[in-house]
């Protein structure tokens, strides 16, 4: 099939190709990044100071220190790659996309998608871009739906005190968020002591793994089974400084620097290693 995956400029978009593309080696592969998630750049700047820290962290360090840096070490075998070592590793074109709905549609319809797939891309699609591939665009939320539509939903459950995290597979039918027929879930308990960050990161490795068993199933041509969501749930926008002092007070953090150094370490260290 051709395939086109939608996703961010981000670490965790990165570590979520790194367990996608393997196994879709065999399909004809286009990537497209936006490059943030959330509005323009001018909203970003009014966000809470601990949410730019965070923001440093995920995507300001790993695109321009961390992965020029892995880059120009080009290990034959790392644990991890940057979007450009993937792109080179397994022959792919990895671009930046967005303005998908407008000026860049042209590029995004000639690939010509049988399937999109959608990870954290920071774009809301419109119908034309939803309608063009022929087995649909299919979103993979890091969040249980419908209790957490929007972005950061991790937050939200650990917020709220709840044992585990879900990610939630889903069709984007149309231009609403997070509202579109659900086909999967996955879980996994929240680990006391450890960040909001490292459990974003740690939810990718099984949810992908459901990603690529959809894809799997619907190259052999089989029906799909979805529901519909139930009216029901929230849609949260980022945190207010009233939301991350609630967050601390409980003794939880949005980062640890060592869990983010570990993370690092993988893109310098061979797979042997």
């Amino acid at each position: 099939m051709r395939i086109t995956i939608l996703t961010n400029k981000d670490l965790a978009s990165c570590l979520a190709l790194n367990h996608l593309i393997p196994g879709l080696k065999n399909h004809q592969l286009n990537v497209f990044l936006s490059s943030r998630v959330g509005g323009s750049a001018s909203n970003e700047n009014r966000l809470p100071q601990a949410l730019l820290d965070l923001k440093f962290y995920e995507q300001d360090l790993f695109l321009n220190t961390v992965f020029p840096i892995a880059d120009a070490l080009a290990l034959e075998n790392p644990s991890l790659r940057s979007f450009y070592s993937l792109a080179e590793k397994f022959n792919i074109p990895i671009s930046e996309l967005n303005r998908i709905n407008k000026e860049d549609f042209d590029t995004y319809a000639s690939v010509e998608p049988d399937l999109v797939l959608s990870i954290r891309y920071g774009v809301i699609l419109k119908q034309a871009a939803i309608n063009l591939p022929t087995h649909g665009v299919i979103n993979l939320h890091s969040g249980r739906l419908p209790q957490y539509k929007g972005v950061m939903a991790s937050f939200r459950a650990m917020l709220n005190g709840d044992n585990e995290l879900g990610t939630t597979l889903h069709y984007i039918d149309d231009g609403s968020i997070d509202t579109g027929r659900i086909i999967a879930g996955s879980s996994m308990p929240i680990n006391p002591g450890r960040s909001y960050l490292w459990h974003v990161l740690e939810l990718y490795e099984d949810a992908c793994k459901m990603m690529l068993d959809t894809v799997n199933r619907i190259e052999k041509g089989e029906q799909l089974d979805s529901s519909l969501q139930q009216p029901a749930g929230n849609y949260f926008s980022f945190p207010q400084q009233q939301n991350l002092d609630e967050f601390n007070e409980l003794g939880m953090s949005l980062l640890q620097a060592d869990e983010v150094m570990d993370v690092a370490k993988k893109f310098y260290r061979s797979k042997r290693e």
